[in-house]
């Protein structure tokens, strides 16, 4: 592959996941051709090309987890897995003519803005370039987070993360500890139960599991979403609108939730008859308050003879010996860690270096914030996906993914309506009164009010999530306001917006 050095392009991409290409499809789609998609692996895929293990699988039905513009009629199942969804996002780059944009091998290792030529440097393992607008599109998901456990380093089995799973290891008989109960592990432990010899879960803390709704999806309900459109369409909008109305007990009536507690307890006692066990298995926080997880199998899993489950964190490694915050010791020849992955603390954040000089994880360093999720002050032309307060609790971020690319193709047809060498940079004050908006709604939602501490939040700050509908957050990012931003030209500084904002959505309030 040729290298990047003296090129410049009018947009770099950071990252070939569900953001990167989808950026990747909507440049193409307005014309504009003169862009490269960084990716630091080989393959596209993001998450879905890194998590490749047992049983991995999206909670999000497959007809709404895809994009409206690349529709797929032939998903297997209502909940597809891993191989299924990494092949939908080969077709995406295939089918929309991606493959000349990408380049693969070329990390991101530094990004610097140059305020007198009003473009970013971009330093890559690849190679240099330079870019009037950057599009980063790393994703939360990508970046492991492994604990710091004493005694971790003395361990004379395998260690590694569920999204860098190590298929070399044999599990067959062994004694294995899973690190975690997240949206990882409830896949793994019944992927991996029937196998091993014996199997420890070290559970920090319970989570609320549903039932997983899925079923193979019949050959003729295929051949009739590929015939005939509409009745694919009508899927995904049922399947869109039932988690609409959802919404309001996660934003403003967590007191509804306790009827789905019901359900989740019900769905427990089914599988789980040990009353020790079930009480273990109990949260003692309000539903949706951390993420909730959907399995048929995994309280059956955990009921097994040879499963343990250590209610506890886990403290200490002792040579073979797992020790756990409550004391409890089991042996294990093989570490699983399914701890979660760096959400509020991104490494590419650390890697940005914006106009004053200083990086976005310096900025960031109280809580990441971004106007209408995108653009944060001080980082003229730099957009993010899936950026501060846009995930969603009960929905697809494909929805997300979408809403913020129609107000990445605004904000680059803002800069061509301005004319020449051109930058915008999103007003503090902006910024501070959409994050101001949007913090004040969140004060009633059940992942701030629901009693736990989850990942969704950052020095007692939730940002992460968007409190609020699809339909809110499509309203929101619709149109780009000048009125939030200042115009910055070559060596000029700020100049005076002379195109007219009326009509510019301002959110919702």
């Amino acid at each position: 592959m040729a290298g990047l050095t003296h090129e410049h392009v009018r947009v770099a991409v950071i990252g070939a996941g569900f953001g990167g290409l989808g950026a990747a499809v909507r440049l193409r789609r307005a014309g504009i051709t003169d862009f490269v998609v960084l990716e630091r692996a080989d393959a596209v895929g993001g998450a879905w090309r890194d998590n490749t293990y047992p049983g991995c699988a999206c909670d999000v039905p497959s007809h709404l987890y895809s994009f409206s513009f690349a529709p797929n009629p032939d998903w297997p199942r209502n909940f597809s897995g891993q191989p299924h969804i990494r092949a939908y996002l080969e077709r995406v780059a295939d089918t929309f003519g991606l493959r000349p944009h990408l380049r693969f091998g070329a990390e991101v290792r530094s990004l610097r803005w140059d305020s007198g030529a009003v473009h970013w440097e971009v330093e890559t393992a690849r190679g240099s370039l330079t870019a009037d607008v950057v599009v980063s599109a790393t994703g939360p998901l990508a970046d492991p987070r492994m604990p710091d456990i004493p005694g971790l380093d003395g361990f004379p089995g395998a260690v590694f993360h569920s999204a860098r799973w190590d298929h070399t290891v044999d599990l067959r008989g062994k004694r294995v500890a899973m690190i975690g109960t997240g949206a990882s592990a409830i896949q793994i432990v019944p992927a991996i139960e029937r196998e091993v010899g014996r199997l420890t879960l070290f559970q920090r803390t319970p989570a609320w599991v549903l039932p997983r709704m899925d079923r193979r999806i019949s050959g003729v309900e295929r051949w009739l979403h590929t015939k005939v459109p509409a009745t694919r369409a009508l899927r995904r909008g049922v399947l869109w609108g039932i988690r609409e109305l959802q919404v309001g007990a996660f934003t403003k009536r967590p007191g509804e939730m306790r009827f789905v507690e019901r359900l989740a307890g019900a769905h427990m006692r089914r599988a789980v008859k040990d009353p020790a066990l079930r009480a273990a298995l109990t949260p003692d926080y309000r539903i949706g308050c951390k993420r909730i997880l959907l399995s048929n199998d995994y309280y059956p899993a955990l009921a097994q003879p040879h499963v343990d489950v250590v209610p506890a964190g886990l403290k200490e490694v002792r040579g073979s010996t797992l020790v756990g915050s409550d004391g409890t010791e089991a042996e294990a020849d093989v570490i699983i860690f399914g701890t979660g992955f760096h959400v509020t603390d991104v490494p590419i954040a650390h890697r940005v270096t914006g106009a004053r000089g200083t990086t976005l994880a310096e900025e960031w360093k109280d809580g990441m914030e971004a106007l209408r999720g995108t653009t944060p002050a001080g980082f003229p032309n730099f957009l993010t996906i899936i950026g501060p307060n846009t995930g969603l609790g009960n929905s697809s971020m494909i929805l997300v993914i979408e809403a913020q690319l129609a107000y990445m193709a605004d904000y680059l047809r803002q800069l061509d309506t301005l004319g020449g060498k051109v930058a915008l940079d999103a007003r503090p004050s902006a910024v501070r009164a959409y994050t101001d908006m949007v913090q004040e709604r969140m004060r009633r939602t059940v992942w701030n009010t629901g009693g736990c501490d989850s990942w969704y939040l950052d020095n007692g700050r939730n940002t992460t999530l968007w409190p609020g509908t699809t339909t809110e957050l499509r309203r929101v990012t619709r149109r780009v306001d000048l009125a939030e931003y200042r115009v910055l030209r070559p060596h000029t500084g700020p100049v005076k917006a002379t195109v007219s904002t009326a009509g510019a959505g301002r959110g919702s309030r």
